[in-house]
């Protein structure tokens, strides 16, 4: 067992709509993870993929494209906006189509939105997690009306606090990360 294998980490971008604000959220924390030590990072874009609403025997060339990126992550981090108080449907059947790829893994959460910053969302997305076996860390990020705390290249208005809170989140991941994947390697997880 290697201990000092880099962490893969999936960063996963869940808003395929129209004008959405999930890639300039995406690159901030992606660039954030790229320089924090101990990672391997993978973005994986919705939009970028078909990712069937109806779920059937036979999975979508989208589906079959994510899933080996999915299973190989040894942690998540979920971007999600609020959309009705909720996560998007796009999001919600990337996550149905798979089940063992989520199993003995953590999962972190960055959300956006207008005044709930995206909160909502994420707090439907935990028990939804939780019953395919992931461990969702505490640790969060939520950009309240998202679009006033970027400047045009992307940049956060406040780097100083959310890059800091993006340590936190990863610091977390990064022991979640290590723990279950050792604990994978010892014992196969059988939901």
């Amino acid at each position: 067992m290697d201990t000092t294998a880099p962490l893969r980490l999936a960063v996963i971008v869940g808003s395929t709509r129209e004008g959405r604000f999930g890639p300039v959220v995406a690159n901030w924390f992606a660039e954030r993870a790229r320089i924090h030590s101990g990672l391997d990072i993978d973005v994986i874009d919705l939009a970028e993929v078909d990712i069937p609403l109806v779920l059937s025997g036979s999975p979508s060339p989208g589906v079959a494209a994510i899933t080996p990126r999915l299973a190989a992550a040894d942690a998540f981090v979920v971007i999600t906006p609020e959309y009705n108080h909720s996560y998007p449907a796009s999001l919600k059947a990337a996550i149905d189509w798979h089940y063992t790829e989520w199993q003995g893994k953590p999962v972190g959460f960055i959300s956006y939105g207008g005044l709930a910053g995206g909160v909502r969302s994420v707090e439907h997305l935990r028990p939804v997690f939780a019953e395919l076996h992931s461990v969702t860390v505490r640790e969060t990020i939520s950009f309240a009306m998202a679009w006033e705390k970027f400047d045009k290249d992307g940049k956060p208005l406040d780097a100083t606090a959310v890059n800091g809170a993006a340590k936190r989140l990863l610091d977390q991941l990064l022991w979640w990360g290590h723990a279950l994947r050792d604990a994978r390697e010892r014992i196969p997880y059988a939901a």
